[in-house]
């Protein structure tokens, strides 16, 4: 008897079916069964869910004779079932990795409960994750109502003679009854475990018409049959999911609105036997259809009215800024004032924050000031002064700034003037095609205006350079004759050639890093075909393959926010949010990455640097590389080389992460991309540019 059977009907679900299967199949916990019932579809689902069970004998296929719906194929499935616990998941949706190690550990923790509820995310066909939405520290009746985000004890199902309902909304009933029937044996797993993908079109929940009205009927046939306890606790729930069903132009059509809120209302109004509460229950408790529309629409004008008049202060706001903006222009420089930016404003980082500090130490005549933004403004250390984006200061600032520093750009399209000097940082070795580079690979540009790219160019004094294949690619793909390559090495490096032991063993106790460990940083980059954080490792399969002594950190790319929303494991820490990279860095006893330039500046701490690219040719080929970075050539591979989750694995275990072979490899790496890193960047930079001085553009 398998610990999980998985049941997946099957209906016109041809381009999504084989990756449902699939995440199913390669998860970590693999004690189940698949069931695959076929709803007599007209396209190839059958035939992909024959190919499965072909390879896995985990996989069956089961054929309806007609085609009669979701829920009586997954009835179907149920009866064919020998596990000890059911999963319900659409051919559409994808089960996440993980998922079932994740629930199969909360169902020990909660003791075998008869009903786990799980968290769902959700993804568009524009592949923008979102999360699910449920509070599971809350009623469970109040949760999505669908079969894909719980798991049924089988004995529970069978004894409690649930099934699904023949035609659509066909969860509502044995969903809730399972939920009622279950009590005080409901546990929850409050994390993400199955996606589920929204479609363009050609799904029931996309299709516009009466049919929709039948999710009244199941819940006149829930109701009652319920006790009167069940019924008062079901009834806000059901209010709320009736009037969501109403209110989707997706549902229900315009011209079926009034009969829709009707039946509602009359079954509202049936089963109601205590005031109306929420704001949904007293509209159906009203049975006035005119009046719920009139109060729907006040609030969308309100809304509409008030975004209208934030448009307009807008504008308004905009148009005083500029008006005194050009008045600041013609007030004198100040020529002990600089201004810092990085990262799109994110905050106080990389080498204009290690410029900014150097300079208080051997500059302090000069004043820094940061550009962030207003959501960001909490990441400013005390006694750092900063300017919120496109406020008056930061107008004023702007204006009057002798010194520009930045990795990225400054926000709102300034006027650079004759006097000021402008350094740009940048933030990285390129080995992915920057700049007009990128012309030839459109689809990781995402509509950059190339013309605006080059003005900015024009705006530079200074481009400073980690090593010659930077200066090299930096000339060509930002071509300008304004500025002057500074070949210093960079500043946020320093810290690599300056830290101690000590400094080591503080940063691993604030990290939780017990002694001894070896800790490895896992810090992927953002692919420009890929939307969130879906790292192709299974990070909790990885760090339980390691073994106890080791420990990953997980650094997600900035793009992706704070988190990298991982589940909980001792050995796995969440640092993306951490706010500095080099800490991190000095932590780790090795690298682990695939495309980020992290590589280039991990490679001044002479550690062993892990490659993992399971995508090297979508990568290659979507965005353009300068070199091959596994090629295994001196210079351009810095260490042992992975290109799928066991190779991965077997190069920690072995032992060649840290061999002989790779280090000749790192070696010749750091003599080509670290020539100009000693630890005195920041020094050299801020010696340069506010004591040495910068003769300014005319």
């Amino acid at each position: 008897m398998s610990r999980f059977s998985v049941v997946v009907p099957a209906h016109r679900v041809q381009g999504y079916l084989r990756e449902c299967l699939d995440s199913v199949l390669d998860q970590s916990f693999g004690d189940l069964e698949l069931i695959v019932v076929d709803d007599a579809s007209p396209d190839a689902s059958a035939a992909i869910a024959a190919q499965c069970a072909e390879r896995d004998p985990r996989v069956q296929l089961v054929r309806a004779p007609a085609q009669a719906g979701a829920g009586p194929a997954r009835n179907i499935g149920a009866d064919r079932a020998t596990g000890t616990y059911l999963l319900f998941l659409d051919g559409d949706d994808l089960l996440l990795p993980g998922a079932l190690e994740a629930i199969a550990a909360a169902l020990d923790r909660a003791d075998d409960p008869d009903v786990l509820l799980t968290g769902h995310d959700r993804v568009d066909w524009w592949e923008n994750v979102r999360a699910g939405g449920d509070d599971l520290t809350g009623d469970p009746v109040a949760v999505t109502v669908a079969a894909w985000n719980r798991v049924f004890r089988r004995v529970f199902w069978q004894r409690h003679r649930l099934t699904f309902s023949d035609g659509p909304y066909e969860d509502v009933i044995p969903v809730h009854r399972a939920t009622l029937a279950a009590g005080a044996r409901v546990a929850a797993l409050d994390e993400p475990c199955v996606r589920w993908r929204e479609r363009r079109g050609g799904s029931f929940a996309k299709s516009p018409g009466r049919a929709h009205f039948a999710v009244v009927g199941r819940y006149e046939e829930l109701l009652s049959a319920a006790d009167p306890a069940g019924r008062e606790r079901l009834l806000p729930h059901a209010a709320a999911h009736l009037l969501a069903v109403l209110d989707d132009p997706g549902r229900i059509a315009p011209g079926d609105r009034r009969d829709f809120f009707r039946a509602a209302s009359r079954l509202y109004r049936t089963y109601a036997t205590a005031p109306p509460a929420a704001a949904g229950e007293q509209a159906l408790a009203a049975a006035s259809y005119a009046a719920h529309e009139t109060q729907r629409k006040r609030a969308s004008r309100r809304g509409g009215v008030a975004r209208q008049l934030k448009r307009q202060k807008k504008k308004l706001r905009a148009r005083a800024m500029r008006v005194t903006y050009a008045t600041d222009l013609r007030r004198p420089l100040d020529p002990r004032l600089a201004v810092y930016g990085a990262y799109w404003n994110r905050g106080i980082s990389c080498n204009p924050a290690a410029i900014h500090a150097k300079a208080r130490e051997l500059a302090p005549h000069i004043k820094g000031v940061w550009v962030v933004s207003s959501r960001n403004k909490h990441r400013v250390p005390d006694g750092v002064e900063y300017v919120i984006e496109g406020s008056r200061s930061y107008w004023q600032t702007m204006a009057r700034a002798t010194y520009l520093i930045n990795n990225s750009s400054f926000p709102g399209g300034f006027t650079k003037r004759p006097g000021q000097v402008y350094l740009q940082t940048h933030h990285g070795t390129p080995l992915k095609k920057m700049g007009l580079d990128q012309r030839r690979y459109p689809a990781g540009t995402h509509g950059i205006s190339f013309q605006k790219v080059l003005d900015h160019t024009d705006q530079w004094d200074l481009s400073l350079s980690a090593n010659p294949h930077s200066t090299e690619v930096w000339e060509r793909v930002y071509p300008s004759t304004s500025y002057e390559s500074l070949e210093a090495g960079y500043p946020r490096n320093d810290v690599y050639f300056t830290a101690g032991e000590s400094e080591v063993v503080r940063i691993r106790e604030e990290l939780g890093v017990a002694d001894g460990r070896t800790v490895l940083l896992y810090a992927p980059t953002h692919r420009d075909y890929q939307k969130g954080f879906l790292p192709r490792l299974d990070l909790e399969r990885f760090v339980r393959a390691l073994g106890p002594s080791y420990v990953v950190l997980v650094r997600a790319h900035y793009f992706y926010g704070a988190e990298a929303g991982l589940r909980a494991h001792p050995r796995l820490i969440d640092v993306t949010g951490h706010a500095r990279v080099e800490d991190l860095c000095l932590a780790a006893d090795a690298l682990v990455t695939d495309y980020s330039s992290l590589m280039f500046d991990y490679a001044c701490l002479d550690r062993p640097i892990v490659t993992y690219a399971p995508d090297w040719q979508a990568y290659r080929l979507a965005r353009g590389t300068y070199f091959d970075l596994l090629s295994g050539r001196p210079g351009e591979t810095p260490g042992a080389v992975a290109t799928n989750e066991g190779e991965l694995i077997e190069l920690f275990r072995g032992g060649s992460w840290d061999g002989e072979e790779a280090a000749g490899l790192r070696s010749a790496f750091r003599e080509r991309f670290c020539p100009y890193d000693d630890g005195g960047a920041a020094g050299r930079v801020v010696r340069r540019l506010f004591l040495e001085g910068q003769a300014p553009r005319s």
